[in-house]
């Protein structure tokens, strides 16, 4: 026992060094020498959270946990899951095409977020509600109690597809006592923000709470918008309108009904890009553009100047409705039944200039019928939960089934034929390109006249998908001794997903078309324009079969392939699975504990929501132009090992916890942008292994505490080789998204100013090392290591009535890379969604 004690503490203080944020042999002291005079510590080990589905302390549950609290998230400006990023290490968000596609990543792990029919490897839960995307947290959270972010599997105890973990919201809830909050902040880009919110008892069991808020900004990101026909001069401004509303209803002693409803509206523009690498199209499009300009001459990504001809308006509505009932029953020692029934409406409708540039080339006009992605789910989770002296359990019963729709369209500028043509005969021979009459290449190829080949509407197709799942859950914690525990939880769910899809092309496909017979054969004259076109411009006549199918493939891209004008498409999925977890963990002292877990995650399978086309007709097969039928992809799965300590220090005021973990993937779910299209890739193996760490400290100077965290994470794809070409990079390599290491720190001193005032000043840093921001590791996608810098100076009221608060976000205004993307239809050329520039500006709070 001895021996084991002192290895634990050994390892507690090396994780500690390894923070760097406090000095072990000062905690040590701290913890053995408390003196008579001490004040009485407020104390971090009471600190509880909900991981379990049941109220614990933190030091008592046997994973990795990260709480935010109330206080900590309102110091750093938190108000949606991206924020959050700056107080989780190893968890990464990002946006790319619109605030609709944000997706989560924890340790390395998540799914980029095109493809709307792929679901999140971490799950986003508010108030006990899982969401259907993780999108649906990058907006005002509201009046937040705390965030709990879990890391690894999640299944027995959390709705659906945790398989990387959760991120689990609790909003505040109704009171019986009357009170009233409001809020002013006015920042830089324009900034202005106005919430408020009341709470107060309607009669001895009821209660109830409305919040709204309203923010808006002007745009972070400058735009050369050429001739139009945009005019926002910006992009990435906000416009958000929140509104949430709860009663609380207790007609018994055991009874608790809580009702809540929201709504949330965005309508701003968003996103733009910058160039990263400017490629040799550039020129082309600059020719094509008037005043000559359609790509920035240099690329300087700290300028923040994108160029955009077309709209990138979004327009966002998230709403819902959910009811939570509590019901201390009276049997099995006063089991508490828990029902938690939730309806969601969301939908965006986004604006895209596909090819991120002042030129007009190809766009997605943002209208409903054109650019619409709509989820309505329904859910219910039914648990019951319960203990005895010797087991803490619970089993449950969980349902949801949601109706996706999506619009998806492809729109032709007037300089589509032209780029298209001279950046197609360019890439045959460079100098071809600079010919005059480059830009009548395909006309020629096509036989049809110059400026008809690609009219107006070219795509109009429609999805629409239906997931039904169905779970029961258990898990139970056994106290084998007062000293060792044993956590078994079990998961079986069956999950059902239909999808229904129409393809149309509007305007017919003529230009690809007129390469084919009726039968679907390539026509012999269409080889013989081809040949002339190219032999007329000096390409020797026996390269002409060697480049024809390249010609054919540039002019029968997904958008404009006659293939696929009048499919329809049903496909079905049926999984039903099994998944688990085995926790051990022993209790050495009151205050020290270890664990040991295996977890088995599972995330379902789905389809790609997009124009799928290949070599072959199948989804494996490489790049060609037959349509795929079968755009299915299987289940993931993860096999998860934990290590842990958990410790306690200076009388309850400093926790110390540390966690190895090993995690192996199978079939992980890869979103790949292939230049054209999201194909969802099935990875055979993808291992995460490293070190989990955090401290909690209440020091021992008054009003001064930190919270830090440091996380190693190497996570890797397999060795087995790839199908696609453009995913060569990827065996054996570093994940994208995936810094090996990532740590963050944040101090909070509260103090005194005379008998009335108090001051509070935070600051707080994230750091991550190098990764690569794309998902086929192009080295012009890699990230630079970056540091994020916050800080935040307040001066109050002793009591709580006003606060001023001065703060920053950015500090150091840092340009990073949220994405990094191939230039769509551009070779040579690669461009960036940005993370958020330096933010900073004043916020004023009221209370009664």
């Amino acid at each position: 026992m001895a021996c084991a004690t002192l290895k634990h503490t050994g390892l507690s203080i090396a994780v500690l060094a390894a923070l760097a944020v406090v000095p072990a042999a000062h905690a040590q002291q701290a913890a053995a020498t408390p003196t008579a005079e001490d004040e009485e510590p407020v104390t971090l080990s009471a600190l509880t959270v909900t991981a379990q589905k049941r109220e614990q302390a933190l030091q008592e549950v046997p994973i990795t946990v990260n709480v935010l609290s109330e206080q900590l998230l309102q110091d750093t400006g938190v108000r949606d899951i991206k924020d959050m990023q700056v107080l989780v290490p190893g968890l990464t968000v990002t946006s790319t095409q619109s605030a609709a596609q944000t997706v989560a990543r924890i340790r390395g792990i998540g799914t980029v977020g095109d493809n709307a029919g792929l679901e999140s490897s971490v799950g986003i839960v508010i108030d006990g509600v899982y969401r259907a995307r993780n999108s649906v947290g990058f907006t005002d959270l509201g009046e937040l109690e705390r965030i709990e972010v879990l890391k690894g599997p999640q299944g027995t105890v959390f709705g659906k597809n945790t398989s990387a973990g959760v991120i689990s919201v609790v909003t505040r809830r109704p009171s019986y006592t009357q009170s009233a909050e409001g809020e002013l902040t006015v920042g830089n880009y324009g900034a202005v923000g106005v919430s408020g919110a009341y709470n107060d008892a309607l009669g001895e069991n009821s209660a109830f709470r409305i919040y709204a808020a309203q923010r808006t900004r002007d745009g972070v990101d400058d735009v050369r918008v050429a001739n139009g026909p945009r005019r926002e001069t910006d992009d990435g401004d906000q416009n958000m309108h929140t509104l949430r509303g709860q009663l609380l209803w207790e007609p018994a002693d055991t009874v608790e009904v809580n009702f809540a409803a929201d709504y949330t509206s965005r309508e701003e523009n968003c996103c733009v890009t910058v160039t990263t690498v400017r490629g040799p199209t550039a020129a082309i499009l600059n020719a094509l553009t008037p005043g000559g300009e359609a790509v920035i001459p240099v690329a300087d990504p700290d300028r923040r100047l994108a160029y955009s001809n077309r709209s990138t308006e979004q327009d966002i509505k998230d709403k819902g409705f959910q009811a939570e009932v509590n019901w201390t029953t009276p049997w099995a020692n006063d089991a508490v039944l828990t029902s938690i029934t939730g309806w969601r409406e969301w939908q965006a409708i986004n604006g895209l200039d596909f090819d991120y540039s002042a030129a007009d080339v190809l766009y997605r006009a943002p209208d409903e019928d054109e650019s619409l992605t709509k989820f309505e789910t329904f859910s219910q989770e039914f648990r019951l939960t319960g203990s005895s002296e010797t087991i803490d359990w619970m089993v449950g019963l969980f349902y949801s089934n949601e109706d996706l729709d999506r619009n998806e369209t492809y729109r032709y500028g007037a300089a589509y034929e032209p780029y298209l043509s001279t950046a197609l005969i360019g890439q045959i021979s460079p100098a071809l390109a600079a010919r005059p009459d480059a830009p009548l290449f395909l006309s020629q190829a096509t036989g049809r006249p110059f400026g008809t080949l690609f009219p107006g509407l070219a795509t109009l197709d429609t999805y629409k998908q239906n997931a039904e799942s169905t779970a029961i859950f258990t898990n139970n914690t056994w106290h084998a001794t007062d000293a060792f525990d044993v956590t078994v939880g079990l998961r079986y769910t069956s999950e059902k997903k239909t999808l229904e899809s129409d393809y149309t092309n509007p305007n017919g496909s003529q230009a690809c078309a007129s390469y084919f017979l009726p039968n679907g054969q390539v026509n012999p004259a269409a080889l013989q324009r081809i040949g002339a076109a190219l032999v007329s411009r000096g390409v020797p006549a026996a390269a002409v079969p060697a480049i024809a199918p390249q010609v054919i493939g540039f002019t029968c891209l997904p958008w404009a392939n006659v293939a696929h004008n009048g499919r329809s498409t049903e496909q079905e999925r049926d999984e039903k699975e099994w998944s688990g977890t085995l926790k051990l963990s022993y209790n050495w002292t009151d205050d020290v504990m270890t664990y040991a877990s295996y977890a088995r995650g599972y995330k379902a399978g789905g389809f790609n929501l997009d124009r799928v086309q290949s070599s072959n007709g199948l989804s494996s097969g490489t790049q060609g132009i037959i349509p795929v039928d079968d755009t299915s992809f299987p289940g993931e799965f993860v096999d998860s090992y934990e290590l842990g300590t958990k410790t306690t220090w200076a009388d309850g005021n400093l926790l110390l916890n540390a966690a190895l973990f090993y995690q192996e993937y199978t079939d992980f779910q890869l979103n790949s942008f292939l230049g054209t299209s999201f194909v969802v890739r099935s990875i055979p193996e993808v291992t995460s292994q490293g070190v989990d760490a955090e401290l909690l400290w209440n020091t021992r100077i008054d009003g001064l505490s930190l919270q830090a965290g440091l996380v190693y994470a190497d996570t890797k794809y397999g060795d087995d080789p790839l199908p696609d070409a453009g995913l060569v990079l990827l065996p054996g390599s570093q994940m994208s998204f995936a810094p090996e290491w990532s740590g963050n720190v944040n101090m909070t001193y509260e103090w005194d100013i005379g008998a009335s005032l108090v001051g509070r000043f935070n600051i707080g840093a994230k750091y991550m090392s190098e990764y690569n921001t794309g998902s086929d590791l192009d080295p012009e996608k890699l990230q630079d290591a970056y540091t994020l810098l916050n800080a935040r100076v307040v001066l109050g009221d002793q009591g709580g009535r006003w606060t001023v608060e001065l703060w920053g976000q950015n500090l150091t205004d840092e340009t990073y890379k949220q994405v990094g993307i191939d230039a769509p239809i551009q070779t040579g050329s690669w461009n960036a969604f940005l993370g958020s520039p330096r933010l900073y500006g004043v916020t004023l709070r009221v209370r009664y």
